[in-house]
């Protein structure tokens, strides 16, 4: 079948805070006035697609979840299939502007197939370190849009969040990155405002 929905991947590791971004989207998506629809993706559980289904913030049957029964990110690079069938259910059962998946966490060399998302967003934390970004995985440089959370707590773990700062920029001089607190709602704003600016995506007339 045809898209007609915007596809957008949350990657990254563990902790990281990928469920909650998809959380403090939810709200910013809907008030815009777009129809949106989620997806996500672990192991051998539906924890994540649960939680987001009990959590009031979109309608229960717009949330899907795959089990994918191995490493995260062979569902959404080697065989993204389980997740494009159930993007294209959601769109044949659903108006859909947005679909946000959800890889389940994994480490810093996991990537979306282009067959699955039109735009895939990584995310890391500083509670995870201020050397990451100078691992160079393939989500901090290919990614689309590098989403650096948690950085409250920089001070409080020894993270040096300007050495952060300064990696990710020379890592990723001609991409787009974010640094953000995902606590509280604002601290999603300013990636939703950018995914407007990007995807071209507005409130429907």
């Amino acid at each position: 079948m045809q898209r007609q929905a915007i596809r957008i991947g949350i990657g990254g590791p563990v902790g990281s805070g990928k469920t909650r971004l998809v959380e403090r989207l939810l709200p910013l998506v809907q008030d815009a006035g777009l129809k949106v629809a989620v997806i996500t993706n672990d192991l051998v559980t539906l924890e994540d697609a649960e939680r987001i289904q009990k959590g009031g913030l979109i309608d229960p049957r717009l949330v899907v979840g795959v089990e994918t029964g191995a490493c995260p990110h062979t569902a959404i690079r080697e065989d993204p299939s389980v997740n494009i069938e159930a993007a294209d259910q959601l769109e044949r059962q659903h108006p859909l502007d947005l679909i946000l998946i959800e890889s389940g966490g994994d480490n810093l060399a996991s990537s979306f197939s282009r067959e699955l998302v039109d735009y895939w967003i990584f995310v890391i934390d500083c509670g995870a370190g201020d050397d990451i970004p100078r691992k160079r995985g393939l989500g901090c440089l290919q990614a689309d849009l590098l989403v650096v959370n948690k950085i409250d707590i920089a001070p409080h773990v020894d993270a040096d969040l300007d050495r952060i700062r300064a990696d990710v920029a020379m890592i990723r001089p001609d991409r787009p990155s974010l640094f953000t607190n995902l606590r509280d709602a604002a601290g999603a704003e300013a990636v939703f405002d950018h995914l407007r600016r990007s995807l071209l995506f507005h409130a429907p007339i």
